[in-house]
C-alpha cells in the first residue's frame, strides 16, 4: 500500500539544495506549480477602449509629422495597458490605426505575421496583394495573408484609415517573425484588378482549375461592406440569433468554410434596435471596432459606452455583454479573434454567466 513520505530535512538543508540546483538551471517545480497549474485563465491584459475621437487627430497628425521614408508604416498601435514591453493589444494579437496620405504608396514587403485591414476611411485607396490591386473602401475587410506581398496606395486627395489586425504577439511567442522587403517600393501589378473578388468573390461558386488546398489561408482578399451588410439586412428580421452576440456571422475561406486564415478569425454581428445580449466568456481574445450604432458593452463589470469607430478589447475568459442604445437603429460591431489557434489546440471553452446578465 503506497503512503505519502515526510522527509525530515532542515529548513537549512533545503535552502542549500535549492541554490545548488540554480547552478545547472534547475529549480523545484512543486514551489510554483499552484502558479503554473491555475484553476482557470486570467489574463494578463485588461479591457480598454480607444475612442475614434482620440484616435483620429492623432493618426491624422502622425500623418504630417511622419514621412513615408521614415516609417515603413505610420500605425498608432492600440497598446494595451495592463501587457508591458510588449507589442500587443491581447495577450496574442495585435492592432493599430494605420494612415496613408494623398498621393502616397507604402513600400512593399512581406511577413510571416498574419494581417487584416478593416477600413475606415478611403476614397481612393488600395492595396496590392501578390500582384492583384485591391480596391478599399469603408467597411471592406482586407486579407494580407502570412507571407504575401502587399503594399497600400492612395489616389485620392484625402487621408485614407484602417483598422490593423495581426497575431505579431503569437508569432514572437513562437519565434517565427521573418519579414522581408520587397526589391522596389511598389510590387508590379500582375492581375486583373480585384481578381480574387472575381474569382471567389460569388461565395457559393470557385474555380475548379485552381488548387483549393495549396494554402491554408483565404484565397479571397477582400469582402466588399456591401455584401456584407446586404447579408446582415437579410438575416436580422428573420432569425433568434445569438443570445450573446445577436445576429453574428463569420467571414470564411470560401475553400473550406472555416477562418479567414490559419491564426486570426474575423466576425461582424448586428444588435437589433434596442437589443441587449446575455454575458459569457470564452478562452480567446477578442479586438472589436463600432462599425455605425452607439451602446454599450460591460466587460468584467465595467460598462464602456461606444460609438461609431471606436476600438476595445475583451481579455481571454472574461464576461461580456454588449447593448444597443438605439430603440430605432441597429448597431454594427466588427471583431477579429485569435479562435482558429485554440480550436486546433482543443483549448477553445466558453461558459455562460450564471445570472445571465454582469
Amino acid at each position: 500500500m503506497l503512503s505519502n513520505s515526510n522527509p525530515t530535512a532542515s529548513p537549512e538543508v533545503l535552502e542549500e539544495f535549492y541554490r545548488e540546483l540554480e547552478g545547472f538551471s534547475l529549480a523545484p517545480l512543486w514551489q510554483v506549480q499552484e502558479t503554473a497549474l491555475v484553476d482557470e485563465p486570467t489574463s494578463k491584459a485588461s479591457p480598454y477602449i480607444w475612442r475614434w475621437k482620440d484616435l483620429e487627430p492623432r493618426a491624422l497628425r502622425a500623418g504630417e509629422l511622419i514621412g513615408t521614408a521614415d516609417a515603413e508604416r505610420r500605425v498608432l498601435m492600440l497598446l494595451n495597458p495592463s501587457i508591458k514591453d510588449r507589442i500587443a493589444t491581447t495577450n496574442s494579437l495585435f492592432s493599430g490605426l494605420q494612415v496613408v496620405m494623398p498621393g502616397e504608396a507604402a513600400r512593399a514587403h512581406r511577413h510571416t505575421p498574419s494581417a487584416l485591414r478593416f477600413i475606415i476611411n478611403s476614397d481612393g485607396g488600395y492595396t496590392t496583394v501578390n500582384g492583384d490591386r485591391i480596391p478599399m473602401s469603408p467597411g471592406d475587410l482586407i486579407l494580407t495573408p502570412n507571407w504575401t506581398w502587399h503594399d497600400h496606395g492612395n489616389e485620392s486627395g484625402e487621408p485614407i484609415i484602417w483598422l490593423d489586425g495581426l497575431d505579431i504577439p503569437l508569432v514572437h511567442l513562437l519565434e517565427a517573425v521573418f519579414f522581408e522587403p520587397y526589391p522596389e517600393d511598389v510590387q508590379p501589378v500582375t492581375e486583373p484588378i480585384d481578381s480574387a473578388t472575381a474569382k471567389y468573390g460569388v461565395g457559393t461558386l470557385r474555380p475548379v482549375w485552381e488548387d483549393a488546398s495549396k494554402e491554408s489561408y483565404s484565397p479571397l482578399m477582400r469582402y466588399p461592406w456591401e455584401q456584407t451588410w446586404a447579408a446582415l439586412q437579410r438575416l436580422a428580421p428573420t432569425v433568434d440569433g445569438s443570445p450573446f452576440d445577436g445576429v453574428i456571422m463569420e467571414y470564411t475561406n470560401p475553400n473550406t468554410g472555416g477562418p479567414v486564415m490559419p491564426t486570426i478569425a474575423c466576425h461582424v454581428q448586428l444588435l437589433r434596435p434596442g437589443e441587449r445580449t446575455k454575458a459569457h466568456r470564452h478562452t480567446n481574445g477578442t479586438i472589436y471596432h463600432v462599425v455605425q450604432g452607439e451602446g454599450h458593452s460591460v466587460v468584467h463589470g465595467q460598462k464602456m459606452d461606444w460609438e461609431p469607430k471606436d476600438v476595445f478589447c475583451v481579455p481571454g475568459w472574461t464576461y461580456h455583454e454588449h447593448v444597443n442604445a438605439s430603440v430605432t437603429e441597429p448597431a454594427v460591431l466588427f471583431s477579429f479573434t485569435d479562435t482558429p489557434v485554440l480550436k486546433s489546440l482543443s483549448l477553445l471553452r466558453e461558459q455562460a454567466h450564471p445570472e445571465d446578465h454582469q
